[in-house]
């Protein structure tokens, strides 16, 4: 027994080959929209065609998008279909590029990387800092192993107080300040929701020692813009790397570009040659669930507009 399933759009060719790969491979038999009970989306900058190509689909009951944030795709959101997503499938890119940045901020590679002249040592040690990780979810438990061999103390707040394979604490936002205070490296990895939305403000960021860093790979409203200026500004905190910002793309002459204590990647934590490779068998794995009527890998709720994978 087996079940159409279509991949579309075809505008990103590496993609579309890919995703057309694996659903043959699962034992699906790969069709065209109209005739698809079950649709892989094969292009997350293409939202706006959605409409149009899902209408030709009169027997569509499954929809895959490919990343895990799926806020282009949230006027589409209908419940007379079940909805997947990519979250968690990219959590080991991401945790490496964490683990990336964290250093690079201990050893000041940012701001040796501006200077045209030798200058005198600066630095910490990442060594049993107090690391403290917003968000329980795929990335941080990637992130946990790569940080163990660092002996860090990691302090994990999230939603729900159960506690995380491999991490130090495990406490819930009530308890943010206070860890705050302790915080040597701070690491965003949530979801961003209202709750979340500015969670590290001036407020926060006054509680943080002037030696601590950020590492920001979540989204950019996580962390209120210009309180994060001010605070770079002031030496509040020793430095931030930032592979996601707000807004996104940050404007050419935002004073982030030029603050001597803050690196910016352009969110490449997933870059198209470490996704693909992580997302082809993912997206094996759940046609192959959604053709023998399995439970599906991170379902979204489309009432909440977020993926059911616990913060």
């Amino acid at each position: 027994m087996t079940k159409n399933v279509a991949v579309a759009p075809d505008t990103r060719p590496e993609m579309y080959k890919m995703m057309c790969d694996a659903v043959k491979r699962s034992g699906a038999t790969l069709t065209g929209v109209e005739d698809a009970e079950g649709l892989v989306w094969a292009d997350p900058a293409r939202p706006e065609l959605f409409p149009e190509i899902v209408e030709k689909a009169a027997s569509l009951q499954w929809i895959q998008l490919p990343y895990a944030g799926i806020e282009p795709f949230a006027d589409n959101l209908d419940p007379k279909w079940l909805w997947t997503c990519g979250k968690g499938v990219y959590a080991p890119a991401v945790a490496e590029t964490v683990l990336a940045l964290a250093l690079s901020l201990s050893k000041n590679l940012h701001e040796y990387a501006r200077t045209t002249e030798w200058s005198g040592p600066v630095g910490r040690y990442l060594q049993g800092s107090n690391v403290t990780i917003l968000g329980g979810g795929g990335i941080t438990v990637e992130l946990l192993p790569l940080l163990a061999p660092f002996n860090c103390v990691t302090t994990v707040i999230r939603k729900k107080a159960e506690n995380v394979p491999g991490a130090t604490f495990t406490y819930t936002p009530e308890r943010l300040g206070e860890v705050l205070e302790t915080t040597d490296l701070l690491i965003l990895a949530l979801a961003l929701t209202e709750e979340t939305k500015g969670i590290i403000d001036k407020k926060a960021l006054d509680l943080m020692p002037s030696h601590s860093h950020i590492v920001n790979v979540a989204r950019g409203a996580h962390i209120v813009t210009d309180d994060l200026i001010e605070a770079l500004k002031e030496g509040k905190i020793a430095g931030a790397a930032l592979d996601v910002t707000d807004p996104e793309p940050l404007p050419a002459g935002n004073s982030l570009w030029s603050n001597p204590r803050c690196l910016i990647t352009p969110h490449i934590g997933n870059t198209p040659e470490m996704g693909l490779k992580l997302l082809d068998p993912f997206i094996e794995e759940n046609v192959r669930r959604f053709i023998n009527d399995e439970e599906l890998l991170a379902p979204v709720d489309v009432e909440l507009g977020l993926s059911l994978i616990h913060i």
